[in-house]
């Protein structure tokens, strides 16, 4: 009897290793799926832009980041019209159907659909466009988690190792759509997985590489922040500023993540999206009328505080795109829409940078605003993630920065991830009211 069981045993891990060998399997994993999710995300993006052209009439760029010459009537129109047609596709998509689990979920082994999770990441492109307040990130990684999902079982890859390569290419997903491999990597390695291998490291940057280099045929390649003048010097007030900012930051990062989470988790299970995600879609038109830069995944915000003048006079308007953004982001998310929040968080940040920036500036005229918004940018993205090194990294390459500011930016995330973590179970233990007529339905 124990014979029989130890042959069937031996059996089965036959059946599940892959024919041609576990390492050739996994670089043949990395190579084609990279190169897939490299060509679907240069495509997502491709997609943005399209969206963009017919609901706003105009096309992101660095130089124009978002739809302040757009007239205010087209804003209201584009996002409500976006967030109400996503509304009645998600709510027959959730409750008709297979429901698409999130990344995490893949990487623990939930089974992503194809056409379901095909329309999903559409749908996540297409509400951007129109000009709704949350980032795009997410759609690549869901795809790339399929991906990694299909390619796992078609070599026989074993659960441990499907693990690895789901979280794998779904970071390349975020890699190829941003042009950011060492972003990917660790959002692989220290978000996805927690586990830092040698073995991961190197498959989680081949993979993000691979994706960046095929997403750039597709797409091009671009500087997505320009920052200015910044020559990569820092002086001793720039490192007491990563201090100031680090601590401030910290803490409005981990608000941030406890306000993303309870929206999350409070989100409409059914009927409710049709009514609120439609509303949320006009109260940010209504928002963008006198604050532009609110729409969209929140490159406007950002580059807004990217380039803005080292001026007291303009305080008051990031301070205004900080809490418009930070409110109509949660609103977003809480309507039931599905989407990241990397770019919402880098943009949070480089309005909080530049206003402590401009402050800082007063007293000791060095540096420029540019470099405080990005010292920001990657303090308050590392503090709401609990991911320092995939904040760091995912910002830098994004604005091009020069790479000696790792030092000065470095010392600030460290502060700000340290702070998040204090604050995270007094915050955990703090509960939002919702109204009754509010609640998610069961």
């Amino acid at each position: 009897m124990k014979e029989a069981t130890k042959a069937t045993q031996s059996q089965e891990e036959a059946e599940t290793q892959p024919k041609i060998g576990r390492i050739p399997a996994l670089i043949a994993a990395v190579a084609v799926v990279g190169i897939a999710i490299g060509a679907a995300a240069g495509l997502l993006t491709l997609m943005l832009y399209q969206v963009e052209r017919f609901a706003l009439g105009y096309i992101e760029n660095s130089h124009e980041s978002g739809p302040f010459n757009v007239p205010a009537i087209r804003r209201v129109v584009s996002v409500t019209l976006g967030a109400t047609i996503a509304a009645v596709i998600w709510w027959l998509l959730r409750t008709r159907t297979t429901k698409v689990p999130s990344v995490k979920k893949a990487v623990g082994g939930a089974l992503m659909p194809v056409w379901q999770t095909i329309v999903h990441v559409l749908l996540q492109i297409f509400i951007v466009g129109t000009g709704m307040s949350i980032g795009r990130e997410v759609a690549p990684r869901e795809l790339g988690a399929m991906f990694g999902q299909r390619f796992a079982r078609w070599v026989r890859l074993d659960a441990k190792d499907t693990r690895m390569l789901v979280a794998i290419t779904a970071a390349a997903g975020l890699a190829g759509v941003y042009n950011a491999p060492l972003a990917g990597t660790f959002f692989a390695v220290e978000i996805l997985l927690a586990d830092v291998t040698l073995e991961t490291v190197t498959l989680a940057f081949a993979c993000s590489a691979l994706a960046s280099w095929v997403a750039s045929l597709v797409k091009g390649t671009h500087t997505f922040y320009l920052i200015g003048k910044a020559d990569g010097l820092f002086t001793p007030d720039y490192m007491l500023f990563a201090l100031v900012a680090g601590l401030v930051l910290g803490a409005a990062g981990a608000l941030f993540r406890r306000g993303s989470q309870w929206a999350e988790k409070n989100k409409p299970s059914g009927t409710g999206i049709l009514w609120m995600m439609p509303l949320a879609g006009l109260l940010t038109g209504v928002v963008a009328i006198a604050v532009p830069q609110v729409m969209g995944n929140g490159r406007a915000t950002a580059q807004l505080s990217f380039s803005s003048k080292a001026d007291l006079a303009v305080i008051p308007v990031l301070l205004l795109s900080f809490v418009a953004k930070a409110v109509v982001t949660l609103l977003t998310i809480r309507s039931g829409a599905s989407g990241g929040v990397l770019q919402p968080g880098i943009a949070l940040g480089a309005s909080g940078g530049a206003v402590l920036g401009v402050l800082w500036m007063q007293m000791f005229h060095t540096n420029s605003i540019g470099m405080y918004a990005l010292l920001g940018a990657c303090a308050l993205l590392a503090a709401s993630q609990q991911a320092p090194l995939m904040a760091i990294c995912l910002v830098m390459e994004l604005a091009d920065a020069p790479i000696n500011l790792f030092v000065p930016i470095g010392l600030a995330v460290a502060v700000s991830s340290f702070t998040a973590s204090r604050l995270a179970k007094p915050l955990a233990g703090f509960h939002l009211p919702i109204p009754q007529s509010a609640q998610p339905e069961k």
